[in-house]
């Protein structure tokens, strides 16, 4: 029961200490928001080309050997 309340009590020193990291924080600009965003959207596109592609090509060599 006392481990119960301990770990009640320790809620603020923790929330005190997440908020303070948080201050620390560095956020990205909106440029560099923008940037990294498209930097990801890209390369999700072509590995989503690339996987697509690979697939197909498996898929194809499967069915030459099956049938």
């Amino acid at each position: 029961m006392e481990s119960i309340v301990s770990f009640f009590r320790g809620i603020p020193q923790f929330l005190q200490k997440v908020t303070s990291e948080l201050r620390k924080v560095r956020w990205p600009r909106k440029n560099e928001l923008t940037k990294y965003t498209i930097t990801v959207i890209t390369t999700i596109i072509i590995f989503g080309i690339f996987f697509t592609l690979i697939d197909l090509g498996i898929s194809f060599l499967l069915e030459l050997i099956l049938y």
